[in-house]
């Protein structure tokens, strides 16, 4: 017997960039503008065709990313002539303005994650509605941490965890570029990080949580999204307060289901919560819709 069910998962995307354009997609690759400068580089959800012919893609690229034969990650960039190695991106709107450092680095990313822009906007938006004068937040897997200083500039105690140390390094530039102060930096293994404040009895206001399919801690502790998201998040509702609180929870995994997620925060945090869940997504030029992960946000604040 066929049983039908309604499940209202919904598609986000950001709508107030200015520094960055998804011009086109296709051949497992995507063509984007960062500021001035266009990048070619790879994305294995656009199976589809490109739009635009190859020789158009690389007259308009500054820079394309090559992968090594050996590796599904690592590689290198071609650039042309006048193609930095560093340079500034901006978000800008009414709430925030923030500004990161870009670079081309050796695994394809660049330093920032554009469709989280609707994330940005809604940590600013649930901070202003929290009756507290220094609310409390934890950004996990916070890579740069756009998302950190979305936060901070929103008038929040921010505590920032990754497991790299380059990688906090350059959040600290990004903070300072932004004109903010005061982020708590840690160095340590996320789910380490949670069992111990879990211990301590701390809480917080509100979660961010951005985990990579795969990675390694500072002491090579080793990270797999299917075997440990379920006890982070259970160890996450115990971090979480239980009002003026507000949780977000971002997976880019190839296969990796948003109603996986829609189970796993009913199970840790009740059936009672109305989260929105479903993808992220951003446009091409030519109307193709790149899907961009999964996510799933929730807080007591009801506009």
């Amino acid at each position: 017997m066929e049983i039908a069910k309604n499940i209202f998962m919904i598609l986000l995307s950001p709508e107030q960039h200015t520094d960055y354009e998804l011009i086109d997609t296709g051949g497992f690759e995507k063509l984007e503008r960062f500021g001035p400068y266009i990048l070619s580089r790879p994305e294995p959800q656009a199976i589809w065709d490109k739009t635009l012919s190859e020789s158009e893609w690389e007259k308009r690229s500054n820079a394309v990313f090559k992968r090594d034969k050996n590796s599904q990650e690592k590689g290198q960039w071609i650039a042309k002539d006048g193609m930095p190695d560093k340079w500034v991106f901006q978000y800008r709107t009414n709430a925030l303005h923030l500004r990161s450092k870009l670079a081309l680095s050796s695994f394809k990313h660049v330093g920032v994650f554009p469709e989280q822009a609707t994330n940005w906007d809604y940590i600013a938006k649930k901070l202003k509605q929290i009756p507290e004068s220094k609310p409390s937040v934890l950004n996990l897997f916070a890579y740069t941490g756009i998302a950190s200083l979305a936060a901070k500039a929103s008038g929040a105690d921010v505590t920032h965890v990754d497991s790299v140390k380059q990688v906090i390094s350059w959040s600290r530039e990004n903070m300072e570029l932004s004109g903010l102060d005061n982020i708590r930096w840690v160095v340590e293994d996320a789910l380490k990080f949670v069992q111990r404040e879990v211990r301590r009895g701390n809480q917080y206001n509100g979660i961010i949580l951005d985990p990579p399919a795969y990675g390694r801690g500072p002491d090579g502790e080793k990270w797999l999204l299917e075997e440990s998201l379920n006890e982070i998040l259970r160890l996450c509702a115990l971090l979480l307060k239980k009002e003026n609180f507000f949780f977000i929870i971002n997976l880019y995994s190839l296969g990796f289901s948003a109603l996986i997620v829609e189970n796993l925060i009913k199970a840790h945090f009740g059936t009672q919560i109305h989260h929105e869940f479903g993808e992220l997504f951003i446009p091409d030029s030519f109307g193709k819709n790149l899907p961009l992960g999964v996510f799933s946000r929730f807080s007591d604040q009801n506009v």
